[in-house]
This record gives C-alpha cells, sequence and structure tokens, in this order.
C-alpha cells in the first residue's frame, strides 16, 4: 500500500493511526460480535461510543455546561436554513460578514426566513480580505451575528475572535474547527462539518449555548429544532453513527497529539513553511492579505496559467492529489489540515521548487 499526500479541501486527509483502527474494529467493535455500521443507535455499545465523542470535544475545547453539542446531519449548507430558523427568535433581521463564497452562501440563504444585513463584504476585493472590524455597520437589535472563520476557498481566515458586543456570535467553522485554541464562551453558536478536521462527511457537529434554543420557527421541521435535538441528545432520528464513531477516535487523537495548543502551533508551522516559500519567489503568487491568511486552505497561482495542468500532473506523480483550486478561482490550492503531516508541506515545496527550475 503506497497513501498519497492528500490536500484534498474536504472530504480530506484523516490521521492514520485513527484509520488503523477503524480496519481493526470494521467487522467486530471491541468484541460487540458486530460493526459499528450494524449497531443500532440505541445499544448500549454506540451509546458509549457518543457519550465519548461529546465528553472529548468537549474537554478539547473546554465547553461550559451552559452549551449543548449536537451531533446533526445535513452538513454546513443545511445549518445555513437552521440558523435563522433557530436563532431569529422573534426577531426579524441578523447580521452577516461576508468574507468569501461560503459566507455569501449563509447569507443568501437566511434571507429566505428573515432580513439580513450585510454588515461587512469583502467582495469588492475579490474576497481576498477581512474588512476592518471597525468598518462594520452592525444593527445593536440583531438576532445574532454571523462569519465564516475560514473561507476554504478564498483562503482568508479570522486570527482573532471579534469583539462584537451582546449580540450572539455565529460562526461557520467548517474548515477551521478544531484547528486551535478556542474560546467557546465568545460564541452563541459554532457549527461546521465534520469532513476536513473531524471525520467522514455526514456529520455535523453544532455547538450552541442553551438559551439561544427552545423558541424555533414553527416552520423548522423536528428534526432539525436545536431543542428537540439536544432533549433527544442527538438521537431525534437515526444519526451518522459511523461518522460520529470515526470522529470520536479523531477526537482522541488530538488529545493524544498534546491537545489543540499543540495541534496549533503545528498547523501554524505548516502554513508558514507554504506561505515563506511562495513569498520568497515571483513564479508563485498568494493574493490574500499577510494578516488574514488561512493556516488551513492555501490558495495560490502560478505566474504562467497555461502551466497549471502540467503542475496537477506532476504533482499526482510525485504522489500528491487534491492541489486544484476551486472553479470559482482557479490556481492552485493545498489544504492542511489537522492530519495533513508537515512532512507532506515540505515534499509539496520541494516539487514546487523542482517546477520552478524546470518549467519556470
Amino acid at each position: 500500500m503506497k497513501r498519497i499526500i492528500n490536500f484534498s479541501a474536504g472530504p480530506a486527509t484523516l490521521p492514520l493511526v485513527v484509520l488503523e483502527q477503524v480496519q481493526a474494529e470494521l467487522l467486530d467493535w471491541r468484541g460487540a460480535g458486530m460493526s459499528v455500521m450494524e449497531m443500532s443507535h440505541r445499544d448500549k455499545e454506540f451509546i458509549s461510543i457518543a457519550e465519548d465523542a461529546e465528553k472529548n470535544i468537549r474537554e478539547l475545547y473546554e465547553i461550559k455546561d451552559n452549551y449543548k453539542v449536537l451531533f446533526m446531519q445535513g452538513g454546513a449548507t443545511a445549518q445555513f436554513a437552521l440558523v435563522p430558523l433557530n436563532l431569529l427568535r422573534g426577531k426579524t433581521s441578523a447580521d452577516y460578514v461576508v468574507t468569501g463564497d461560503w459566507g455569501k452562501k449563509a447569507a443568501k440563504e437566511a434571507a429566505k426566513y428573515g432580513r439580513v444585513n450585510i454588515a461587512a463584504s469583502a467582495q469588492d476585493g475579490g474576497f481576498t480580505h477581512i474588512p476592518e472590524v471597525s468598518s462594520w455597520k452592525l444593527d445593536p437589535d440583531a438576532a445574532y451575528l454571523h462569519l465564516t472563520t475560514n473561507e476554504t476557498i478564498h483562503g482568508v481566515q479570522f486570527s482573532v475572535v471579534p469583539d462584537v458586543g451582546e449580540v450572539p456570535l455565529v460562526a461557520d467553522m467548517s474548515s477551521d474547527i478544531l484547528s486551535r485554541p478556542l474560546d467557546v464562551s465568545r460564541f452563541g453558536l459554532i457549527y461546521g462539518g465534520a469532513q476536513k478536521n473531524i471525520g467522514p462527511a455526514g456529520l455535523t457537529i453544532v455547538i450552541v449555548r442553551e438559551d439561544l434554543i427552545g423558541d424555533a420557527n414553527p416552520l423548522t421541521p423536528g428534526v432539525f429544532d436545536y431543542r428537540g435535538v439536544a432533549d433527544s441528545d442527538s438521537m431525534l432520528n437515526t444519526p451518522s453513527c459511523f461518522a460520529w464513531y470515526v470522529s470520536g477516535l479523531v477526537f482522541r487523537w488530538i488529545k493524544a497529539e498534546g491537545g489543540l495548543e499543540v495541534i496549533g502551533e503545528r498547523n501554524r508551522r505548516k502554513a508558514r513553511c507554504l506561505y515563506d516559500y511562495i513569498d520568497s519567489q515571483d513564479f508563485y503568487r498568494n493574493p490574500v492579505a499577510v494578516p488574514d491568511r488561512s493556516i488551513m486552505n492555501v490558495p495560490f497561482t502560478l505566474a504562467d496559467a497555461t502551466l497549471d495542468a502540467a503542475f496537477l500532473a506532476g504533482s499526482v506523480e510525485a504522489g500528491m492529489r487534491g492541489l486544484k483550486g476551486h472553479r470559482a478561482v482557479g490556481g492552485m490550492r493545498a489544504s492542511i489540515y489537522n492530519a495533513l503531516p508537515e512532512s507532506g508541506v515540505a515534499t509539496l515545496v520541494e516539487y514546487m521548487k523542482e517546477f520552478v527550475r524546470t518549467r519556470g
């Protein structure tokens, strides 16, 4: 077996030790005589898996008891609708800060359920920076303020949590969840799809302050009402059992690696290695303002776009996949999530240098 270096934006690479444990337990989970894929979510075996996963993500983020951790389905895209359905709570509007395509899509979906105030947008600048917080046009009576902490497509990331006053802060963290330490108490709600830093696609993590749930729009489907999901321990219907199980193993892996302080520093080193090389020469370019560069997704272009196909073909021959940029921006993109090792980034940089030497 020869594993590639997987730079895909998601579904993304998983820790090898986690995959090996899944492989070892696939047919018989710890003497249960069946796979996790075959278990009822009501069985004591799966209940123990679910409880262990919640315990570990709570410990990693130091989540206080007044927050619920929900294991839902539908991806972050479903949350674009579920956030306003659950959190408008009698108010008519919400603020959105748009720093990329995903924030733009979230705002568009929310507009179906209430008035959306675009408090700030970086679209005119091609989504290459985060507007200064002092320029945001915030509504003090908004039901919540929504932002996307890391824009997967454009490679823009909030380096710090903005101070937005008393209005609950809602964050789509799909592509940087569990990538660094975080003060959850600064947020009213955090959500993220699992398929980048947590586990297989199909699971969505929602961390929500308890006082914000319980008065959903009457049109909200019962299976998507945060109160109902919380009261049923995320088992109002059959959950994504296998994805939940694998995610729990990843939480344990993060703890074994040293927790989010260690993971965060490792991620910063990986990003620094790649950005330092990009900035050292003129053949490759990253368009994002330096203070707002993502440590998860690094888009870059070649000086001669006609060489893009050759660059991608050569990267595959060198054992790398997933480097093609999103169709909205073109070029290349290296997604360097938690499970992507530092050696993988070093291999990419060496390949980039060799490509310049032979084709630049």
